[in-house]
């Protein structure tokens, strides 16, 4: 279904304007994530809507989608993969942070933990997207803290328990997403800028 849709969408735009190979790979690339992006999303709400668990599940994207802006991350090679790991993750994630509970000291050196871990390691790139730019990864890197500290004295002075949960959650998933030793277990290759830098070394030389 999602070929044949992306497809048809493709060759719409096609007719209506030419476009190099690279601006056609590029506009099919965008549609395909945006088609997973919708059908994921629908399905997704679908069953946390049925197990009862709307609220803490658009609680938690919502602050894990806003972390994860700046601190980027790696992204599953497959879609199906896509599909495993998002239903897993924004199903139970929600679950647990409605029963859950954490004691302070935990959950400061938690939060210390997460938020010097994403400071070091954001923005963490993918091959398809790498962060070529140093001004443009330091001012990502500069979000990602800030969003850190914000979300960590948040979670300390609120006294809603999903709330609090869900941001704790946000970073300690996002330390996961960024991590190189998660880009190693998933053969996946990490700071991707500086592959393509060299890259494009090579060639000009």
């Amino acid at each position: 279904m999602q070929k044949i849709i992306v497809d048809k969408l493709v060759n719409y735009i096609i007719t209506k304007r030419e476009l190099t190979i690279d601006e056609i790979r590029t506009i099919k690339y965008g549609i395909s994530n945006l088609y997973l992006l919708i059908s994921k999303t629908i399905v997704i709400t679908s069953i946390a809507i049925i197990l009862d668990i709307f609220i803490p599940y658009l609680v938690f994207t919502i602050f894990y989608n806003i972390i994860r802006m700046p601190s980027f991350g790696l992204h599953a090679k497959k879609s199906y993969q896509c599909w495993i790991y998002s239903t897993i993750i924004f199903i139970g994630i929600p679950h647990l942070i409605t029963i859950i509970d954490i004691n302070a000291l935990t959950k400061y050196i938690l939060l210390i933990f997460t938020t010097i871990y994403i400071a070091i390691y954001s923005p963490a790139d993918t091959i398809k997207r790498p962060i070529i730019s140093k001004k443009r990864r330091m001012i990502y890197k500069l979000i990602s803290t800030l969003l850190c500290l914000l979300y960590s004295l948040i979670c300390i002075y609120t006294e809603n328990k999903i709330m609090e949960n869900a941001l704790l959650f946000s970073l300690i998933l996002q330390c996961i997403i960024i991590s190189p030793i998660t880009y190693k277990i998933f053969r996946l290759p990490y700071n991707n800028y500086k592959n393509y830098i060299r890259k494009e070394a090579e060639n000009v030389s």
